[in-house]
């Protein structure tokens, strides 16, 4: 790592890339927020946001399509990502921002069970610990006075523990296409986001769960174009940091999206910090940091969502 003249070490571009995009997905919330205060629910800016951000890749990278001809697996991750999307965007504009953050970040233990049967990593006695660690974290997190199980008690919470699991196949299954180039795994993660939140929009919609979608407004503008074009940077920011840094450090790093959505949404009045949540966040965010701790031969990382 390079120094300055001064001697004062600095961060490396690849690890400022990667809190570039913690730092887009910590904050995205309050812009998410500001669409629904127009009219525009969660799952339509996620149509909206995400449509805007595969056509400026395309202008980029007009052959990005041609790989997944070859490569059945992006079809998986477009699902995947757009899962992801649907549930962690959804989550974090209507529930408590630093609850639904915390219980998205179950994504290590979901992990555990996903990598055996997916990648053939049969779980050590350290992963299976970590697990049991993050399930403690969840428990206390759902476990309140009102309710006698540990059990979702809402809408979000459900979305955010789906959104988490989604995030780990994500991720394993780019460990999987890491052959395979950026452009067109971004373009999997954009379509992804794009077509599963129109398809939960039109089922929710029938089911009069969701809003018709509304007659566009010049007043989304400002906020959709910010969410693209900041969706579209972290992505790149990813792919930049996460090849040049190792998977464990760069799993690390990306840990400070909590710092950010935390810190973001008790300031702004949108999540509410209690001592249960403080206990049960500490005990998921160890699991995750634990589970980022190189124990063993290290192996590729990805962030996306």
């Amino acid at each position: 790592m390079a120094k300055p003249a001064s001697g004062m070490s600095v961060l490396p571009l690849p690890a400022l890339a990667l809190v570039l995009n913690a730092f887009v997905w910590g904050v995205s919330w309050w812009p998410f927020r500001q669409l629904q205060s127009l009219g525009l629910h969660p799952l339509w800016a996620t149509a909206l946001v995400y449509l805007v951000s595969m056509a400026l890749l395309l202008a980029l990278r007009p052959r990005a399509w041609q790989d997944f001809a070859n490569q059945p697996l992006l079809w998986l991750l477009m699902a995947a990502a757009g899962m992801t999307n649907v549930g962690f965007n959804w989550a974090v504009t209507v529930g408590d921002v630093v609850r639904a953050v915390l219980l998205f970040y179950m994504m290590p233990a979901w992990t555990v069970i996903l990598a055996w049967p997916l990648l053939g990593e049969k779980p050590s006695a350290t992963s299976l610990l970590r697990l049991a660690l993050a399930m403690a974290g969840v428990v206390i997190v759902l476990k309140t006075p009102q309710t006698p199980w540990p059990v979702p008690q809402s809408l979000p919470d459900w979305l955010a523990l789906m959104g988490g699991f989604s995030f780990a196949l994500t991720n394993i299954l780019l460990r999987k296409l890491h052959r395979v180039d950026a452009a067109p795994r971004i373009l999997a993660m954009f379509a992804g986001g794009a077509g599963l939140a129109v398809a939960a929009g039109l089922i929710g919609s029938a089911a009069g769960q969701v809003p018709a979608l509304p007659v566009p407004q010049w007043e989304w503008a400002p906020m959709g174009l910010i969410l693209s074009l900041g969706f579209l940077a972290s992505n790149v920011a990813l792919q930049y940091g996460a090849s040049r840094m190792g998977a464990h450090a760069a799993a690390l790093i990306m840990l400070s999206e909590v710092v950010f959505a935390s810190w973001s949404s008790v300031a702004l009045g949108a999540a509410q910090m209690n001592a249960r949540t403080w206990i049960g966040g500490l005990l998921i965010l160890a699991a995750a940091v634990w589970s980022a701790w190189p124990d063993s031969a290290p192996t590729p990382a990805s962030r996306t969502q």
